[in-house]
């Protein structure tokens, strides 16, 4: 059994290094900002852990974070059933994120595209998807980054291989922009 101070060093460890990636996360922050104050939406995709990361930072955008304010626009793709499961049943998998991009996105919007390996195929084409709408996407990865960092506009890529240390960065990230754009964007009760 692997100690738990070990565990919690590692984690340490990728954080310190994740430290070098500051100016691409404050930049996506930046992108994040400008689609709602242009009257855009934020969209996330991920499968699995991921999934449930764009769900609870889809709802801290939302709801509130920190703040009691104005709820900002955010959709996580990954939590109508009927839609996720008519999609895989009559077409596939594949397209299950893409085909929501489509129907609801608009060049104004902002896509968070969260794939732990950056090869995750149905967020590739939501990146595909959201790039011919002319959206923004910004790209959440780990290891080497995969595919994603060739697609999206801007990638921040945990340096870990490990899928828990990059699922524990994503989530410290989305906490972050949820905090800087409480505090951007001003609103008020």
């Amino acid at each position: 059994m692997k100690a738990f101070i070990a565990e919690l060093e590692e984690h340490q460890a990728m954080m310190v290094q994740l430290a070098n990636s500051t100016a691409v996360i404050e930049a996506a922050a930046n992108l994040l900002i400008s689609t709602l104050s242009q009257g855009g939406k934020i969209l996330l995709c991920g499968n699995g852990g991921s999934a449930a990361d764009c769900q609870h930072i889809a709802a801290e955008f939302v709801v509130r974070y920190e703040k009691k304010r104005k709820a900002m626009a955010a959709i996580a793709l990954t939590t109508d059933t009927s839609i996720l499961t008519a999609h895989a049943n009559d077409f596939d998998f594949e397209t299950v994120f893409s085909r929501q991009v489509e129907a609801i996105a608009q060049e104004k919007d902002a896509l968070i595209a969260i794939s732990t390996s950056g090869n995750s195929k149905n967020i590739l084409k939501a990146i595909e998807a959201a790039k011919a709408k002319g959206m923004v996407v910004i790209g959440l990865t780990g290891g080497n980054g995969g595919e994603l960092v060739k697609l999206a506009t801007v990638s921040v890529v945990v340096p870990s291989a490990v899928t828990a240390r990059i699922q524990e960065a994503h989530i410290l990230i989305g906490h972050w922009w949820c905090g800087v754009l409480e505090e951007a964007l001003s609103v008020g009760d």
